[in-house]
């Protein structure tokens, strides 16, 4: 149905850029759609359009992007995820729109094939309850634990989870099959996969919902030891999940 699918807002209605974006989202199943990049007919449309995500440049003619979620913060109780995208690969610049309320940040140029990825991992629309789509479920429950979508510890374990939900035998041994399998998509090594996993599952364990968090560990996990390790998180989480694809299989 057309209301369950993620509705997308770029605000770049160029050909070069922002209708192939659309386009690629579309392709993915969502509802995505182009303004021109100027903040006025960006916020006229978040306000009447309602979308999930905004996807907006850092600058535009007529504003920032920073300024922008905070005009929409003004005017909506439920604020959709801004994915902000810019000429500048500058750390200090995207620690800025993280904590400004940016949901990511793009540096140019960047790969349009990870996109319908990235909008998922992002998307604040809870899942239906008898959803299947296994992507959108371990999104749904990384995010509800509280690991934050702009970390690449994010990423990396979201895949390892959707690749061990593929294939169970890579959790036989996590060190010489799981993380290979990550870090071979991710164009990186696996000492860099299990260290940015750790520290994704760290953050969760220290700021993340402590009652969320006792509901998917409970006692399984050494009290004396505090966090699960790695494979303890990822063994968890692939469990819930795969019960639930079965369970809506039904």
């Amino acid at each position: 149905m057309e209301n369950e699918r993620i509705k997308v807002l770029i605000g770049d209605d160029s050909a070069s850029n922002g209708v192939k974006v659309a386009a690629k989202l579309r392709e993915s199943g969502m509802i995505a759609y182009t303004r021109r990049n100027n903040g006025r007919a960006i916020l006229d449309s978040i306000l009447n359009d309602k979308p999930d995500v905004v996807i907006a440049d850092l600058t535009m003619p007529d504003t920032d992007a920073i300024l922008l979620i905070d005009q929409v913060r003004e005017a909506l109780v439920s604020v959709p995820a801004f994915i902000v995208v810019s000429d500048i690969d500058n750390s200090f610049i995207e620690r800025q729109a993280i904590e400004n309320g940016a949901s990511y940040f793009l540096t140019k140029p960047f790969d349009i094939q990870e996109l319908p990825s990235i909008v998922k991992s992002i998307c604040k629309r809870p899942p239906q309850s008898d959803c299947a789509d296994t992507e959108i479920l371990v999104t749904d429950v990384i995010q509800k634990l509280g690991v934050p979508a702009h970390i690449k510890g994010y990423h990396y374990l979201r895949t390892a989870i959707l690749c061990a939900v593929e294939n169970g035998r890579l959790m036989e041994c996590v060190t010489k099959l799981l993380y290979p399998s990550v870090a071979q998509k991710y164009d990186t090594t696996s000492s860099r996969v299990e260290r940015a996993i750790r520290h994704a599952i760290e953050i969760a364990w220290d700021r993340g919902n402590s009652d969320v968090i006792n509901e998917f560990f409970g006692y399984t996990v050494d009290s004396y030891r505090g966090r699960p390790t790695n494979s303890e998180f990822i063994a968890l989480i692939t469990d819930r999940i795969r019960l639930k694809l079965k369970k809506a299989s039904l």
